[in-house]
């Protein structure tokens, strides 16, 4: 099964925007072999914009001079990925990525290239060209790259299977699709075209869907088509931002399961936007960052790591190898709220093995204070799993919790 478990590595949006380089790429997927791949984290997603050579920060361009093939294909700029020289694409930086033992993604917008329709490009394999599959009062209000395509127009699939192709060939284990998600009802038929043309290219790639937020109304429908969809917009590491994310995973726990995952975006830790200045670290405080750490594993959100890795320091780096909690990832099922206040939260995740289970407790005030719950359904010993601190069988479950910090058990059937 694709994505039987949420799907855990490292994006590039985050720390470079659209300016992200091969080097870059490189560096962060030798530090995830070298530290990280053995608690799970296993992917490497280039995000946006990734064919244009003139990216430097994190704004777009717009109209910018995108690098495609004859077939309006886009392709890698060669400045910022030299090794993608002589239309070998991404399968040499997908090969080292490989190497490691990692797996290989991409971010793509939904749709093809203006300029490919306007020149009238020639689709691979089909009679048809650019601008017969071109819908051109489908643009993207924030990226104005795209043009949506006809979904139901023939000439819409034979572009979709001719870009899922080369991305089979270069070796590609994941693609995010972008401005799509939210984007019900008139992207729904393009949603169902993508997830058929990528279960047909002769290559297993998790799907995931952005930006968000996805309405809960059509989970069935995401849960069907895809394999990851956001639940929000762009995740960044401010406290109102991570205190909404409460309300999402309450709405969206129930519809997480294998194959297909409610995602709360990217996690905005250590080193970010490196290409504004490198001095940026994240606004998020060590009690938030366990906050967000925790409620993502509970709910079983993907994990994307947003840094750049190769400068976490030492909090960082542990917040990342708690494997009891990434544990819960793949060991549970049914995970959900048992209550909550403005002041305080408690989630509960049972064990697939019925053997136990986890509970979380989260402060939400502004102030410290003490939380405690009775776990009444399992009563054998219980294991904090950020202090490591036990506590008797059957006893109370407390924690003095600082402002926005979290506390999560391992709790045994007695």
């Amino acid at each position: 099964m694709i994505a039987q478990y949420p799907p855990m590595g490292w994006n590039s949006w985050d720390c470079y925007g659209p300016s992200v380089t091969e080097e870059n790429t490189q560096k962060n997927a030798d530090y995830m072999a070298k530290y990280l791949k053995e608690y799970g984290w296993e992917y490497v997603v280039v995000d946006i914009q990734w064919s244009q050579p003139t990216a430097l920060d994190h704004d777009y361009v717009p109209f910018a001079p995108l690098k495609m093939d004859d077939y309006g294909r886009l392709i890698p700029a060669e400045n910022r990925f030299p090794s993608a020289a002589d239309g070998k694409g991404f399968r040499p930086l997908a090969d080292y990525i490989h190497s490691l033992g990692l797996k290989f993604g991409i971010h793509i917008m939904r749709g093809l290239p203006r300029l490919a329709a306007h020149n009238h490009l020639p689709i691979l394999g089909s009679e048809y060209t650019c601008a017969d599959a071109a819908l051109e009062n489908s643009i993207c209000q924030w990226n104005g790259d795209m043009y949506g395509l006809k979904a139901e127009h023939p000439a819409a699939r034979a572009y979709y299977e001719s870009i899922f192709a080369l991305y089979a060939e270069w070796g590609v284990d994941y693609v995010k699709v972008d401005d799509i998600a939210r984007e019900y009802p008139h992207c729904e038929k393009e949603i169902e075209l993508i997830s058929d043309v990528v279960r047909h290219c002769g290559r297993d790639i998790v799907l995931s869907l952005s930006p968000g937020p996805a309405p809960v109304e059509r989970a069935e429908h995401l849960k069907k088509y895809a394999n990851m969809w956001r639940i929000t917009d762009d995740f960044w590491d401010k406290w109102p931002l991570l205190l909404n994310m409460f309300e999402r995973a309450e709405k969206w726990c129930l519809h997480a399961g294998p194959g297909h995952w409610p995602d709360a975006d990217m996690l905005p830790i250590g080193a970010l936007c490196q290409n504004k200045d490198p001095e940026i670290w994240t606004h998020f405080t060590h009690a938030e960052q366990r906050t967000m750490m925790t409620l993502w594993c509970m709910m079983r959100s993907p994990l994307m790591i947003g840094a750049e890795m190769t400068k976490n320091d030492d909090f960082t780096l542990k917040l990342l190898t708690n494997g009891p909690l990434l544990e819960i990832e793949k060991t549970t099922h049914c995970a959900h709220p048992m209550y909550r206040t403005a002041e305080e939260c408690a989630w509960i995740a049972p064990r697939q093995d019925g053997e136990g289970g986890y509970i979380a407790l989260f402060n939400l005030s502004d102030e410290e204070r003490e939380l405690s719950i009775q776990p009444e359904c399992w009563s054998g010993k219980a294991k904090e799993l950020w202090t490591e601190k036990e506590s008797a069988p059957g006893a109370a479950l407390t924690a003095r919790l600082k402002p926005h910090d979290a506390a999560v058990w391992k709790v045994e059937r007695k």
